[in-house]
């Protein structure tokens, strides 16, 4: 059976034409779909088209929150309660088209764990496009995933992904990324995105600002979740020796004024004082925190493993 996740918000209009044509796929493929809808507070009646859906069709279920907790919260809700393998998840705009759901079955035969739309041609404003193509060229050059359309929301993954990638905050935009740190095999398949019937996008320029945020957030977590004294560390011997330069230098001047007097200026007219100083204090700062986070990676180790299994075998039996 495959799941498919879709997280819904005021999209009242176009549930029952997206349920029904995810239904008309799965019977033209002879594929066993459930559709599962997470309703992330919706306030224009889409719960109650949920609702009906659900007693029209056996494999449509229906996940209301108490209030708006993002998408990330309700793509997670929607993985969790997911039944069959692999699952499948896209926008309830009418945007993405379930006509792909073959080709990204197709993608994941052929040896890919998780499979990322790519809207090649897309029917939005400059203004959100210009912006989301910067963003995915700053995600493959710093996480080294370079796929062309990170935000896209139509994505195929195998259940295991979500053994072991867990979502938050407003990561799941880098599901590929924490999924490739993991050792997942991540590729993308061109898909057909199509203009949007009804209502208007969630998102505005926020969404790029808190996205370049996340995406430091995600750097330090697929880099150095298990070591982050490294980075802290590097940082704070840096700024360390620096500053440690910077004082030697004014000590030896000071050394030379004691023996010709006025040679250099007196030490608490040079800006190189204050800027030693905070170096130092910067550099012993970071290397505390370093040390901190990894007494805390230390302690919590034992919650996450550091490897991902593929498969075991036994000689006669694998899995």
């Amino acid at each position: 059976m495959i799941s498919v996740v879709i997280p819904v918000l005021d999209e009242r209009e176009s549930l029952r034409q997206l349920a029904e044509e995810i239904r008309l796929t799965g019977q033209e493929h002879d594929l066993e779909i459930e559709i599962i809808f997470v309703d992330d507070g919706s306030t224009d009646g889409s719960w109650e088209v949920i609702q009906q859906l659900a007693r029209e069709y056996p494999r449509i279920r229906g996940i209301r929150f108490r209030r708006n907790f993002g998408k990330a919260a309700a793509l997670s809700a929607g993985f969790h309660a997911a039944q069959g393998d692999p699952v499948l998840s896209l926008d309830a705009d009418l945007q993405d088209d379930p006509r792909e759901i073959p080709r990204f079955l197709k993608a994941l035969d052929e040896g890919l764990d998780v499979v990322s739309g790519w809207k090649k041609i897309r029917h939005d404003p400059w203004h959100k496009v210009i912006p989301s193509r910067i963003f995915n060229w700053a995600v493959g050059w710093l996480t080294g995933v370079r796929l062309h359309d990170h935000n896209c929301g139509m994505k195929c993954y195998r259940a295991a992904v979500f053994r072991e990638v867990r979502l938050y905050g407003e990561l799941h935009r880098f599901i590929p990324v924490l999924a490739a740190a993991r050792g997942f095999r991540v590729g993308e398949l061109e898909i057909q995105h199509r203009p949007r019937p009804y209502g208007r996008s969630k998102y505005g320029l926020e969404r790029f600002i808190k996205g370049f945020l996340d995406l430091l957030t995600v750097k330090f977590l697929t880099s150095y979740s298990h070591r982050p004294q490294h980075v802290l560390g590097t940082i704070g011997l840096l700024a360390f020796v620096l500053g440690g330069l910077g004082m030697t230098w004014l000590a030896m001047t000071w050394i030379v004024n004691e023996w010709r007097p006025g040679s250099y200026p007196p030490l608490h007219q040079r800006p190189l004082l204050i800027y030693s100083v905070a170096a130092v204090l910067l550099g012993l700062q970071m290397l505390t925190m370093g040390f901190l986070a990894e007494l805390m990676t230390a302690h919590t180790a034992h919650l996450r493993d550091e490897y991902s299994i593929a498969e075991t075998t036994d000689g006669a039996n694998a899995t």
